[in-house]
């Protein structure tokens, strides 16, 4: 299966608020059953926010995957999704655990 990783997405929030979000990995190929981590580092000014990852199967609809609470201490899991949240560095991988054929999709990291 191939996942993919969108590599800039840019969400302006607001007159004086900026957010940015950067996928640097433009495509990913694992095999089934393997695990797949997808990057994304973000900028924000503010102090309380949700970061989210979605993805977009060839069929084309957007999925909601999984959120994380910058409040939370604890990584969000989902099933075979997962995250890795580390605030301080502003880093918020995804981690797709024995992957699927029906994994294959780009990806959005989302602030």
């Amino acid at each position: 299966a191939i996942l993919s990783a969108v590599l800039s997405v840019l969400f302006p929030t607001g007159s004086s608020v900026a957010q940015k979000v950067t996928q640097p990995q433009q495509e990913m190929s694992v095999q089934e059953k393997e695990t797949a981590t997808l990057a994304c580092t973000y900028d924000t000014s503010e102090s309380n926010y949700y970061l989210f990852w979605y993805k977009q199967p060839p069929s084309g609809e957007m999925i909601f995957i999984i959120r994380q609470e910058a409040f939370k201490q604890q990584n969000a899991t989902d099933h075979r999704f997962s995250v890795n949240f580390q605030k301080a560095t502003k880093n918020f991988s995804l981690r797709i655990s024995d992957c699927q054929l029906e994994d294959a999709a780009v990806y959005f990291c989302a602030l």
